[in-house]
């Protein structure tokens, strides 16, 4: 695979990260629906794209939302399977992070499935803490999300 790169989210690229959401998340995968909403909701949301020789393809991507006056919340991240531990997940991360410190947000939350021991550690090498649980909150696997925080410098 070449170099990624990261952008914003566009309209065209919703068709092109769903199997990626499938093939991550199954039964409790988020519709093409669901990403429109955020789009359309004004929330930040990129994508990592990798030039390789089929064109751009959609390896990756990652949305933010904003709950004034200080708090933001990411809303998923996700990396095809093929193309991780390679930095993907970690760049969006990050660049999401970079955003919420641009726009103000003292805090940045997110939920993380409890048995998502790999998301759990980028999420804590990057400062976030566990906070609460929220029972049941996947579904329809009935899974338990770990709530997670970090304090914006």
């Amino acid at each position: 695979m070449s170099p990624v790169t990261l952008a914003q989210l566009r309209w065209f690229h919703v068709e092109r990260l769903l199997p990626i959401e499938d093939e991550l998340f199954g039964e409790e995968r988020w519709s093409a629906g669901m990403f429109w909403n955020e789009l359309a909701g004004g929330h930040h949301y990129l994508v990592a794209l990798d030039a390789g020789g089929d064109g751009e393809v959609v390896v990756g991507y990652a949305g933010l939302a904003f709950a004034p006056p200080d708090e933001a919340w990411v809303q998923n991240l996700g990396v095809r399977k093929d193309a991780q531990r390679r930095g993907i997940g970690r760049r969006l991360l990050e660049a999401l992070l970079d955003e919420a410190a641009r726009r103000g947000a003292r805090k940045v939350l997110l939920e993380v499935a409890v048995d998502n021991a790999p998301a759990q550690r980028l999420y804590a090498r990057h400062g976030f803490e566990a906070v609460g649980i929220r029972r049941g909150y996947y579904q329809p696997s009935n899974t338990d999300a770990l709530v997670m925080m970090r304090e914006q410098d």
